[in-house]
């Protein structure tokens, strides 16, 4: 049987052999699908087509996502009333019996076979018209006696293969209607950690948040994990505290809270114990009755603790018959060595996609928003290289200090905490090149391109700084070594700021200035894109010598009040020629009445629907460390001392020189920003 998809650039065949057997036959289980993409040679021929990566032509195996999305071909839709339990590929769950869609010529038609038999199914990619994978069985199993059985929508037979042809609407009711043998799923989320501070703060309000706004699964089940010894009652009324209901929507408020409350459990066990995660995996089967289950495992714990929570998941508490995510906090390692080693420990026991490594600072609107103000409005991209722009600034600052967190951030420092992954991350969403779409691999891609081209940053690049005391308005504001948890001498910077230059076409010379810092004079979280002058700009003198007053400026505010504008040289009313720089822009909460959701929600949302977009993957991972773990060793091994600056400061002095030697100008430090 021949699957064929259509594509504005090129028709791709997929051919996929289905075999109906004779009950009296019988195969392996559980069967092995396989997914063989080979790009066709006019694909190929075509040099803005060109694959740019070896493994784009290598056997692969999609997830649940990417096989819907990619490959709707063989997406398998589900069929009612089917004896038969999920085809298994990995850990993932596949429809059965087996729905093929099939698109012949320019009609779409749908094919539905059911069967008992289990069998290898293969599908290729081809540009020819032949090539069709074997299917070989091998041991026997048991025969369960059904036969093949017929549909009643039209069915006619063509080139030998029985095809039905279904709607429109029933297209839809394939796509998402009840799992294979009619039966509903249902996702058993579970907080590793629980009793922690941000399981409090952020993840149960964040899942709370989705249930109010209906994004969350009909069934679902939350439980609570932790060393700490509680009762579902306890937890419940821990979690109880931190839940509040949007402002925009107070609706019914108490009475979803207490229906989220009901869903809510908890089970004591240490992180270590496999026996405890069988306790933990019998308390979920209990919930999920003989739904299809999903299991997702978010680690708000330590990161030395990953591999024994990950290891006791995957043996003891992973789903059987549905899909297994893991949700894994930063930090991910202290550099790339530990990083590496972290993801080989992963990798024992899940696969790649089913580690969701979250970067919360990824979630956030305005960083989302921002490959959206670049590829769909044409204004900006063409000014987007190296020929207009002439630095941009990523400024990351808190006005408090480490206050609760000296012990955990000491080990780690700033660098390591916000620079390497949240700063970073903006920088690569940023520099990417337009992606071939918005898929999460495709986007990724870019993102690894832009980090593997950049320069590895040297010390002359990089200013640290570390906050002292200060006595302001009456009050003492302590240092970072006046912390009891921090020894006093600490050489762990609460401050860096580092100039990032990317070698590529797009980039070359352009400095990418980043700084992070804590207790600084003001709380923000921005993005900041200084264009170059106007050349023999016939304005000059009306800005005086301040030519820097008379360069556009795009900023990107992502935290907090959340905002969009474009600073531009605008002609004060008046007799005279006196010429003042004016904002063009975009306040959320004027613009927008619905209340912006945390991170947390977008993030959780998406794991559960197994979109990876905003999640990292482990060569970007590899590609980040690989460009800071050179830099933190020299500043461990030299015991560079870092500059101090005052609590409630705009950071250490060396910031400016650091912008001065690139002819920049920190953005947020005039009186205007």
């Amino acid at each position: 049987m021949f699957l064929y998809m259509s594509d504005p650039l090129v028709r791709v065949r997929y051919a996929a052999c289905l075999f109906l057997l004779d009950p009296s036959l019988s195969l392996s289980w559980p069967p092995r699908i396989e997914i063989e993409i080979r790009p066709p040679r006019n694909l190929l021929q075509s040099p803005s087509l060109r694959p740019r990566s070896k493994t784009q032509t290598n056997t692969r195996l999609f997830s649940e996502r990417e096989r819907r999305k990619k490959l709707m071909a063989v997406s398998f839709p589900k069929c009612p009333s089917s004896p038969l339990p999920p085809l298994q590929t990995r850990n993932r769950a596949w429809s059965s019996p087996l729905c093929a869609p099939i698109q012949v010529g320019d009609s779409s038609k749908w094919a539905l076979f059911e069967t008992t038999k289990r069998c290898h199914l293969s599908v290729s990619a081809t540009n020819g018209g032949s090539a069709v994978a074997p299917v070989e069985p091998s041991k026997k199993i048991q025969d369960s006696g059904t036969k093949t059985t017929p549909t009643d929508h039209s069915t006619k037979v063509e080139n030998g293969v029985p095809q039905t042809v279904f709607s429109s609407n029933e297209f839809q009711d394939l796509k998402t209607g009840p799992n294979d043998s009619g039966r509903e799923s249902t996702v058993s989320i579970t907080v590793v950690g629980a009793s922690g501070d941000l399981a409090k703060k952020k993840i149960f309000p964040a899942l709370f948040a989705l249930y109010y706004e209906g994004f969350l699964p009909k069934h679902f089940t939350i439980f609570g994990y932790a060393r700490s010894k509680m009762t579902d009652a306890e937890l419940r009324e821990m979690v109880s505290r931190t839940l509040n209901c949007r402002i925009d929507q107070r609706e019914n408020c108490d009475a979803k809270m207490e229906e989220f409350l009901k869903r809510c459990f908890y089970h004591s066990g240490q992180y270590d114990s496999e026996a405890h995660f069988v306790e933990l995996d019998k308390k979920l089967k209990q919930h999920e009755g003989s739904r299809i289950s999903n299991r997702l495992y978010y680690l708000s714990i330590p990161p030395n603790i990953f591999l024994d929570v990950v290891k006791c998941t995957s043996l003891a508490a992973s789903s059987e018959n549905g899909w297994t995510r893991v949700i894994v906090e930063k930090p991910f390692g202290r550099d790339a060595e530990s990083s590496a080693a972290l993801t080989r420990g992963l990798k024992q026991y899940l696969h790649e996609d089913q580690i969701f490594r979250i970067d919360h600072y990824l979630g956030k609107e305005l960083v989302e928003n921002l490959s959206v103000l670049r590829f769909s409005n044409l204004v900006f991209e063409p000014l987007w290289s190296r020929q207009y722009i002439r630095n941009v600034q990523i400024i990351f600052s808190e006005d408090f200090g480490t206050e609760g967190r000296g012990g955990y951030f000491d080990s780690y420092g700033i660098i390591r905490d916000i620079m390497q992954n949240h700063l970073l991350q903006i920088v690569a969403l940023f520099a990417m090149e337009t992606p071939t779409s918005l898929e999460a691999e495709d986007i990724r891609n870019e993102k690894v391109k832009v980090l593997r081209s950049m320069k590895t940053l040297e010390i002359d690049d990089v200013i640290i700084g570390q906050y002292k005391s200060h006595t302001r308005g009456g009050v003492v504001y302590p240092g970072y070594t006046d912390d009891k948890t921090v020894p006093n001498d600490s050489l762990t910077p609460t401050f860096a700021a580092a100039a990032l230059f990317i070698n590529n076409a797009r980039w070359d010379g352009v400095p990418f200035l980043m700084k992070a810092g804590k207790a600084l004079h003001t709380k923000r979280a921005e993005i900041r894109v200084q264009f170059r002058h106007v050349p023999g700009n016939l304005y000059k003198k009306c800005f005086g010598t301040d030519l820097d007053r008379a360069t556009n400026e795009l900023v990107i505010r992502v935290q907090p009040d959340e905002a969009i504008y474009l600073k531009i040289n605008n002609k004060i009313p008046g007799l005279g020629m006196r010429l003042d720089r004016s904002n063009l822009n975009l306040h959320y909460a004027a613009r927008y009445s619905k209340e912006i959701p945390c991170a947390y929600e977008r993030l959780l949302l998406d794991a559960i629907e197994g979109e990876r977009r905003l999640f990292i993957r482990s060569d970007e991972l590899d590609a980040a460390w690989a460009l800071f773990t050179p830099l933190l060793k020299e500043l461990e091994e030299k015991r560079i001392a870092p500059e101090l600056y005052p609590y409630g400061s705009r950071g250490p002095v060396g910031a400016h020189y650091l912008a001065a030697k690139y002819n920049v100008r920190w953005g947020d430090l005039g009186a205007e920003h």
